[in-house]
């Protein structure tokens, strides 16, 4: 659980959604080291769990050797080498088990236009967050999917 003081200053209504996030496990699939290390330690000041991958295809790989529910969510690149992120959310959802129609994957892109988000959701991703990630809007969507 959180310290008490770590929401000191912060509204009660942000004080409860970071505190929602504590505990929760989220897959980050990003094949740049430098955006896994920054995304990890964001979501890690938060106390959530992260485990994480370079491409897709281990993405799928390691969802579906998962046990049922055990990613909350899933933070991806759109464009990565072996598989892109849009390809491997459409495998996920593909997969014949419950979560895999229900973890929310939330796509983190530098592409940014109103084309893009649209083919990111039309991939089965829920949402879309451009890079550089506002850690705040990354709270937000975290906390609005994971239940």
């Amino acid at each position: 659980m959180a310290d008490e003081n770590e929401f000191e200053g912060a509204s009660p209504q942000i004080a409860a959604r970071l505190a929602s996030l504590a505990g929760k496990r989220v897959l980050l699939v990003e094949d740049h080291p430098l955006n896994t290390e920054i995304a990890r330690k964001l979501l890690e000041r938060e106390k959530m769990l992260v485990e994480d991958t370079a491409n897709g295809k281990e993405a799928v790989e390691r969802f579906e050797a998962s046990e049922t529910g055990y990613y909350d969510a899933i933070l991806m690149d759109i464009r990565m080498p072996v598989m892109n992120g849009l390809d491997a959310a459409k495998a996920i959802r593909a997969l014949p088990r419950p979560d895999a129609a229900t973890v929310p994957i939330i796509a983190m892109t530098a592409n940014a236009f109103d084309e893009d988000v649209k083919t990111t959701l039309e991939s089965g991703m829920n949402a879309h967050l451009s890079k550089p990630i506002e850690p705040n809007v990354m709270y937000d969507t975290l906390s609005r999917f994971i239940k």
